[in-house]
């Protein structure tokens, strides 16, 4: 039987509550000690390392030189319904980043 909405009073023992128990309160976890010469050389070098890699794409010209030979040659491998899913994904992927 389901006891109705109302006041009620809860009694010490009452087998309905569970029982607490305390937990000690969690550490902070430890952060790795970074030394000063060591940080100020990665924030010296962030610069220039990010220059460096914006100069040139990411490329692979081993793998584009591969592709290139083997399409001159006639035995790159096209699959038309591959090439066709790979538009339909883009076209869905387009649409769900479209504004409104």
């Amino acid at each position: 039987m389901v006891e109705s909405v109302g006041s009620s009073t809860i009694r010490t023992g009452d087998t309905r509550i569970a029982g607490v128990t305390r937990v000690a309160p969690a550490t902070p976890a430890a952060t790795p000690a970074t030394p000063a010469s060591t940080a100020a050389a990665a924030a010296a070098t962030a610069p220039t390392l990010a220059k460096s890699m914006a100069a040139s794409a990411p490329v692979d010209s081993d793998r584009v030189q591969q592709i290139k030979a083997a399409i001159a040659a006639g035995t790159f491998p096209l699959s038309p319904s591959t090439i066709a899913d790979q538009l339909i994904a883009l076209k869905y992927d387009w649409i769900a980043n479209e504004q409104a």
